[in-house]
């Protein structure tokens, strides 16, 4: 991502590069940016800030709920599997009929629960 002041001062070389003669295809790839960059930066009359960072991304509709993820978290914790790593825990439930969360689930709980 290009911080606002850089894209600002891009795109005002850009524009000083096209009223001196160049094609905007070819000021654009001299910086290294796309045409089609330069143009939707500019496409209200102003170079904006990246909206990316703060864009609002709704929760997956398939995310384990926080009871799901804390019984990983118990599971984990049993006698029985507290040496194990989730590569052995999945597949050893999995033979009990038992199916709480992939094994990069796993993976991923433990990791956010520091363990």
């Amino acid at each position: 991502m290009i911080a606002l002041p850089q894209r600002q001062e891009l795109v005002a070389d850009i524009e000083q590069a096209c009223q001196d003669g160049a094609h905007l295809g070819s000021a654009c790839a001299e910086l290294g940016l796309s045409a089609r960059t330069v143009e939707r930066w500019r496409r209200t009359g102003e170079v904006r800030a990246d909206a990316r960072p703060t864009a609002a991304r709704p929760a997956p509709t398939h995310k384990l709920s926080e009871q799901e993820r804390q019984r990983v978290l118990d599971v984990c914790h049993e006698a029985r599997f507290a040496d194990l790593p989730p590569a052995q825990i999945v597949p050893r439930l999995a033979d009990e009929g038992t199916y709480l969360a992939s094994e990069s689930s796993f993976y991923r709980i433990l990791r956010a629960a520091q363990e």
